[in-house]
């Protein structure tokens, strides 16, 4: 436990400190940022925003108070049986935050959204598919709920190795409609390049989706009260309790290396040594994500005055190769002044022409107070850094949730420390330093 881990600041790498604070690593954290999260903060108060966007403005007094405004630059919800919750479970951070179930999902068809069935009954009464397509469909999710790739009894001639999702959706004579609304508002994949690989992930995701919904009813999603932000706070507060230090407003100014290896962070002249680095993104750019925050006055239309829904604008369904999402929440999660909403539109960009893309998205949003666009470089990491011991994450995709992110934690994890993640390791010790397991 003698080895120091350096961490710069990004959700990805607030979670890594806290677990490995827990595991009995040597943490120091720093951060260039007054805040904790990096991109992955949530931004207070309103006229904040506003200065970050270079707005020449003040927001108008019919937005309420400033500091009741928390907005997330990057908008993400939980499954609720995902491994977000889990990581947040086992680490008990859960003690720092709140959470509310998200109203529903809906997706889009044709021009018009419809609510992705969240009961048997909701399912048969749905506009989505026709009858015969419902039983159709029925079956196919009583298969996938069934389905466990260590009982070939339930593989029912399917092989989870070999068999396409295609193939899968064949069997069961789905629709194109249909299978565009399985395999992007259930399995929540971005693109359709799922549909020609082994379908054992599919029907994983499938079943992560109807497990979290089936834990509290609306839909499968949570989202913290006060937004987003609390999560890398709840994670820093975990490693301190663990011995481990966070420096906010410390720029890292040169990566000190000796053979090939690092050896120490050099900040405002002052070096400090390291064993290991995990970073923010540094590498190489793997394409962008433009994202838009706009803020209404109203819920949006045909949602059934949802105060806080998701959105999936299917690739096929507006002639793309990626997803458009629309993450909404509102005053009620103490992000908004009363009675205000905020929904981020989100996509991978395609065109020399991002806004035009997002443009099916904001037609539904109609009327909108206020817009903030952000253009945003993917980047992802150029090796697994075991020579370096340098270990960078990737920066966060389109996808309106944490599973991608988790598994990016994950692998980072494996490659710091060679063994694989287990979520036992992640338990806080019984006898908590500072005696905080009696509060």
């Amino acid at each position: 436990s003698g080895r120091e881990f350096h961490v710069v600041s990004l959700t990805s790498e607030c979670i890594l400190s806290g677990i490995m604070s827990v595991n009995g690593k040597k943490v120091l954290h720093m951060d260039r940022n007054p805040y904790y999260g990096g991109e992955s903060s949530s931004i207070t108060p309103l006229e904040e925003l506003y200065k970050r966007f270079t707005l020449p403005d003040s927001p108008p007094e019919s937005m309420g108070r400033g500091r009741d405004w928390n907005v997330d630059l990057i908008p993400k919800f939980l499954m609720a049986n995902g491994q977000l919750v889990k990581m947040l479970l086992y680490t008990e951070v859960t003690r720092y935050l709140d959470f509310k179930v998200v109203e529903g999902s809906f997706v889009y068809k044709g021009g018009k959204i419809y609510k992705v069935p969240s009961t048997e009954t909701e399912a048969l009464a749905s506009n989505l598919m026709g009858m015969f397509e419902k039983r159709r469909f029925r079956k196919f999710l009583v298969f996938v709920a069934n389905f466990d790739e260590n009982d070939p009894k339930t593989f029912e001639g399917v092989d989870p190795k070999s068999t396409t999702m295609r193939d899968v959706y064949k069997k069961f004579d789905l629709g194109q409609d249909v299978i565009d609304f399985t395999g992007h508002a259930l399995a929540l994949y971005r693109t359709d390049d799922y549909l020609d690989v082994p379908c054992l992930d599919t029907i994983n995701r499938i079943k992560l989706y109807s497990e979290s919904l089936a834990r509290y009813g609306k839909s499968p999603y949570l989202y913290p009260l006060y937004g987003l932000g609390e999560l890398p706070q709840g994670f820093a507060r975990l490693s301190a309790i663990y011995g481990g230090t966070y420096m906010l407003n410390k720029p890292v100014d040169e990566i000190v290396m000796e053979g090939g290896h690092v050896v120490g962070v050099k900040s405002e002249g002052e070096v400090r040594p390291c064993r290991l680095l995990s970073t923010s993104p540094s590498v190489r750019k793997a394409g962008q994500v433009i994202r838009v925050i706009c803020i209404l006055s109203h819920p949006i239309k045909n949602t059934n005055d949802a105060n806080s829904c998701q959105i999936i604008i299917p690739q096929n369904q507006v002639n793309r190769n990626s997803d458009i999402y629309v993450c909404m929440i509102s005053y009620a999660h103490n992000v908004a002044a009363q009675g205000k909403y905020i929904a981020i539109v989100s996509t991978t960009v395609e065109t020399s022409e991002p806004e035009a893309e997002i443009e099916p998205a904001l037609e539904l949003l109609e009327p909108i107070d206020q817009k903030f666009v952000a253009i945003s470089d993917l980047y992802e990491p150029t090796d697994d850094g075991t020579e370096s011991q340098v270990f960078a994450s990737s920066s966060y995709d389109a996808t309106t949730h944490f599973e991608t992110t988790c598994n990016d934690i994950k692998d980072i994890y494996k490659r710091m420390t060679g063994s694989d993640f287990d979520f036992e390791n992640m338990k806080r010790k019984q006898n908590d330093v500072f005696g905080e397991d009696e509060q």
